[in-house]
């Protein structure tokens, strides 16, 4: 993970694009999140809710006739084999337990 330029920018394109209102709110939001990612112990509590409670990291299965047809080695991502069948649980989870 990057963090923005010194033109607050994300690579060639993006950037902060919100209402000076809510740039106090973005601030906290950001601060909260690095100092959260950077603690050894939030980042081995939540990969152990990731694993446990929402089934990641899913499975990748060869599609092995169509890797033969396209002429590449071709996986799918079986994130409908996780307990919620999509990627929500992965943000919700990184936000409810830093509450």
């Amino acid at each position: 993970m990057t963090g923005p330029s010194g033109t607050e920018r994300f690579g060639e394109f993006g950037g902060r694009y919100v209402l000076e209102s809510l740039i106090p709110a973005c601030t906290k939001v950001e601060t909260a999140f690095r100092d959260a990612w950077t603690d050894p112990s939030f980042r081995r509590d939540l990969d152990t809710l990731l694993r446990v409670y929402a089934g990641r990291p899913t499975a990748l299965t060869p599609a092995w006739r169509l890797s033969v047809e396209l002429g590449v080695t071709l996986f799918l991502k079986r994130e409908d084999l996780a307990h919620t069948g999509s990627h929500k649980i992965n943000n919700v989870l990184g936000q409810a337990f830093t509450r």
